[in-house]
């Protein structure tokens, strides 16, 4: 079964054939999505490939300069051909002409073409633009898919039915397609009514979990990135799910295959819970950054059934939080007296006496390294 990229490449390529030159193919928001060849052994001269399309064949987008300049000739209303003079102050030293893709009146890409360097170019074929017209239909339907993909989306993360679980994935395999990287955020809390696809730039499906907890109601969105490497789309979205609403953002392991999205998920939760519990992780986590919080997030949130230690709990009472802050900064700071003080600006003496109440309403030792650890990770874990 062909993947819906590989119709796009098929079609780019039938219009570069068309029109014997090479072509490329970006969405709406100048992401790119397919490009022709170039002939090598045609006589094409390297070194007239602009900046421009140069950057967008490598990162796979233009930048927002690049768009809005593009953009002020009209494009994006435009239904018919569009010629783009050269520009070196803009970095375009080549025209081009732009073909608008577009469905029912709706503009859903672009199709360009660079021009000679004997200025615009003839009358397009009318079968060039019927190729478009295919590739606007194929963009149409991955938006409509795309905009119906939440639903499938919060199946998977929280179905209890593992028949219900394998439809949603399969609706999710069909819409979006075999092979690709993604990354799930976890945005908490999350007040609002839910944000459609469209708003969201760069989401592929968003839901919206009623998760019980101090995080509270949760969004989570699914980004498709370029590389396990390169986070950045997924640092993109979470900023635009920040300025809507979120306190914070978790980010989980990118992934290859959907069926390890809830694992994703999972993490993206516990980066957000750390976030929400130590602000310096925040406002936006990345799974891979948050330290001991991604043992500790394994355990249920936070709440009055929470399981606390016999010993710790007492700490923990209201009365006791400077105590409480006092170990965990010791801690903290490896055991080290001269580093705790100088942190919580207070003379060593006064350390010595906090510690030693902290001993004797816990019982542990604070020279045993068990006692340690277990007072450590029960003061971390009442953070989440």
């Amino acid at each position: 079964m062909r993947s819906v990229k590989g119709d796009y490449q098929d079609l780019v390529d039938e219009i570069s054939a068309l029109l014997g030159a090479p072509a490329t193919l970006e969405d709406r928001d100048f992401r790119l999505i397919a490009f022709g060849a170039h002939d090598s052994g045609s006589g094409f001269d390297e070194s007239t490939l602009d900046p421009v399309r140069t950057r967008s064949i490598l990162t796979r987008r233009s930048t927002a300069e690049v768009r809005a300049w593009f953009e002020k000739f009209g494009i994006a209303t435009a239904e018919a051909p569009v010629y783009i003079p050269a520009d070196p102050a803009a970095g375009v030293l080549r025209g081009r002409l732009c073909l608008p893709v577009r469905h029912r009146g709706v503009i859903h890409g672009y199709v360009w073409l660079l021009a000679g360097d004997d200025g615009p170019p003839g009358p397009v074929p009318a079968s060039a633009m019927a190729v478009c017209a295919r590739i606007g239909e194929l963009l149409a339907d991955e938006a409509r898919a795309r905009a119906d993909l939440g639903p499938h989306l919060l199946t998977l993360l929280t179905s209890d039915s593992a028949d219900s679980r394998a439809a949603a994935l399969a609706s999710l395999g069909a819409a979006l397609g075999d092979g690709g990287t993604y990354a799930l955020l976890c945005v908490a809390p999350w007040p609002e009514a839910l944000p459609g696809v469209p708003k969201v730039p760069g989401a592929a499906a968003l839901c919206l979990l009623p998760v019980p907890g101090p995080a509270g109601p949760r969004v989570a969105a699914l980004i498709r990135v370029r590389t396990p490497a390169d986070l950045s789309p997924a640092h993109q979205t979470a900023a635009t799910l920040l300025s809507a609403a979120g306190r914070v953002v978790g980010i989980g392991n990118p992934v290859h295959t959907l069926e390890d999205l809830p694992g994703a998920w999972r993490e993206a939760s516990a980066a957000a819970r750390a976030a929400l519990a130590r602000p310096h992780l925040g406002p936006v986590a990345e799974w891979s950054g948050i330290g001991p919080y991604r043992l500790l997030a394994a355990l249920p949130d936070s709440g009055p059934g929470h399981p606390v230690d016999p010993a710790v709990r007492p700490l923990l009472e209201p009365a006791h939080a400077e105590l409480a802050r006092t170990a965990e900064t010791f801690l903290d700071c490896a055991g080290q007296a001269a580093r705790t003080a100088t942190a919580l600006n207070i003379h060593r003496q006064t350390l010595y006496y906090r510690l030693s109440r902290v001993e004797q309403l816990t019982g542990l030792d604070l020279h045993n390294g068990e006692d340690r650890l277990l007072l450590h990770m029960s003061l971390k874990a009442a953070r989440l």
